[in-house]
């Protein structure tokens, strides 16, 4: 959506995080971003993913018109203090899904809101279950194509569903944008979000 009316501009281009603000009935403009991924030495994975949804909101803030926030956000899928991005090759995302395979692991994502007088985050940490899996289902999960582009190497909200056995947190958040947390963060700046929830019928 581009509309410049609109209460927010979203700095990402994940379709994702579009469909969680359109199930919100947010009105947005979609202005990605690029910026350094690179984790710094030392930094946890809770300071890295909140340091990206951060500068993510301030690269949109710049290229913006400056007439409303500017929203980024980041996910990490952590086990083992590691970080699983987004698999670089097959081997890679085979090598992840190995490890998830009948283990927890955490999901992390941070949301910020950025304007001319302010920044904010907020954070959603969940824990998601795998069940254990056979080596010919993790090979015809990734020949899908589900997994390249998404951290951890699955989507919660696609085939991936049927590997979670349990799940303790926020589903919206595992997808990319927690919407109890985006909601809290939006009215701490004043955007009511209901203004826009009417009947569809």
């Amino acid at each position: 959506m581009s509309d410049l009316h609109s209460q927010l501009v979203l700095a990402s281009s994940s379709p994702r995080r579009s469909e969680l603000l359109q199930q919100m009935r947010v009105t947005f403009e979609v202005l990605p971003v690029d910026i350094d991924e690179s984790r710094l030495e030392d930094e946890s994975p809770r300071t890295y993913v909140e340091r990206l949804a951060l500068e993510k909101a301030r690269a949109g803030w710049e290229r913006s018109d400056k007439s409303r926030p500017v929203l980024g956000s980041d996910t990490v899928v952590v086990i083992e203090d590691d970080i699983l991005g987004k698999p670089t090759d097959r081997a890679q995302g085979i090598e992840m899904l190995n490890r998830l395979s009948g283990n927890t692991h955490q999901v992390l994502t941070a949301v910020a809101l950025v304007d001319a007088e302010k920044s904010g985050i907020r954070l959603s940490e969940s824990q998601v279950s795998f069940i254990p899996l056979t080596e010919q289902e993790i090979e015809r999960y990734w020949q899908t194509g589900e997994p390249v582009d998404k951290a951890g190497a699955y989507a919660i909200q696609g085939l991936a569903a049927a590997f979670i056995q349990h799940i303790e947190g926020s589903f919206s958040g595992v997808m990319g944008l927690p919407i109890y947390e985006t909601m809290e963060l939006l009215k701490s700046y004043g955007v009511d979000v209901t203004m826009n929830w009417h009947s569809t019928s």
